[in-house]
């Protein structure tokens, strides 16, 4: 077995903050005698990543994601911890790293802002040291998966966001890298846009092999992308896995709905099914939810047609949107007891915070 692409432990990013009272009083006091906090950022997360895969990275603001992607590509130095990506450790060998490894930040852009797109290829190109040969390859594909062609001739400040976005996309990928960090990468972009992101995507994923970290508050971005998800909340990794053990841990329901011909007399609001209670959705439609630990789908599915005039009938789950803010709710509600604790333990002026203390 091949060692993976990237190797994370025990990773940790604190930051000095310096808190300023209000007013001049307060003001004055900072010059002499400053208060600082310690902000912990990321907080002992570990994962490894195997070449080729495509991992989404999730979490609420201010998780911990971007720090932990700044650390990855070598932009920040962790406080503690180890990181091994492609054989190197990224913030001591940024130089040779950086060659084999691309960056997307949805809100920046890697492009010259007041030249022409193909002269930001071109030096790009010089850069990365890619021959004219591979050049004209690359920007061919480029030009097939993401139409970029037509927008070389204009200035990237006249592009739209999502034009703009295509091209940094490319631009990111013209050297081959062996492994890409997305941070948000259809972020603003219309439907239209997003489709062509994501396909692009899942293309170069396919040809190059390329492994791909992915962060995005889109979860449609990662039911399109990822078969895994790493989750962070608080600096802290919740789960490192599959989308569907992801629901059937944390979200374990199947929705049946169906229509019924003729509708039920009077239009109740609740039908008995055997042992279960179907709720009216709308005139003559009914879900059923029930818990797939307790009851077999199929078992629920025979009652319902033996005993209902159904003209149609759909199961469905849980959108991963409604899975993972149960998670952040269940993870805030465990969190809120030990903050309490804290702030009724807490000296005159100690700020109450996980991971924060009064310097």
């Amino acid at each position: 077995m091949s060692d993976p692409a990237v190797r994370v432990r025990d990773l940790v990013k604190t930051f000095e903050v310096t808190r300023k009272s209000p007013g001049l009083a307060g003001a004055l006091k900072g010059l002499f005698r400053a208060e600082t906090t310690t902000l912990t950022a990321v907080d002992r997360v570990s994962f490894d990543l195997d070449r080729g895969e495509m991992v989404g990275y999730i979490g609420p603001n201010g998780a911990g994601k971007s720090t932990t992607i700044k650390m990855l590509t070598g932009i920040l130095t962790p406080t503690s911890g180890e990181v091994s990506a492609l054989g190197f450790v990224p913030w001591r060998d940024r130089r040779a790293y950086t060659k084999s490894i691309g960056v997307v930040f949805g809100q920046r852009t890697q492009l010259w802002w007041d030249i022409a797109v193909v002269e930001s290829f071109r030096l790009l190109r010089e850069i990365y040291g890619v021959s004219e040969a591979d050049y004209a390859r690359r920007m061919k594909v480029f030009d097939d998966l993401l139409d970029v062609g037509r927008l070389l001739p204009q200035p990237v400040r006249k592009l739209s966001l999502g034009e703009r976005m295509r091209c940094d996309l490319a631009a990111s990928l013209l050297h081959e890298p062996t492994l890409l960090f997305l941070d948000e990468p259809t972020i603003g972009l219309d439907v239209v846009a997003k489709a062509n992101v994501r396909s692009f995507l899942k293309e170069a994923n396919k040809r190059l092999a390329t492994t791909v970290i992915l962060t995005t508050h889109d979860l449609d971005d990662i039911e399109e992308l990822c078969e895994r998800v790493v989750l962070i909340d608080h600096g802290q990794v919740l789960w490192d896995g599959s989308l569907r053990g992801l629901r059937d841990r944390h979200l374990p329901e199947a929705r049946i709905r169906f229509d019924l011909n003729p509708a039920p007399a009077g239009d109740p609001a609740e039908l008995a099914v055997g042992p279960w209670r179907a709720a009216r959705v709308s005139q003559g439609r009914y879900q059923i939810v029930v818990d797939k630990r307790e009851v077999s789908t199929a078992d629920v599915l025979r009652e319902v047609v033996r005993d209902l005039p159904v003209l149609d009938l759909a199961v469905g789950e849980p959108d991963i949107e409604e899975v993972v803010a149960r998670i952040y709710r269940e993870n805030a509600a465990l969190r809120k007891p030990a903050e309490d604790a804290l702030a009724e333990g807490a000296a005159p002026g100690v700020v109450a915070h996980r991971g924060v203390r009064r310097g």
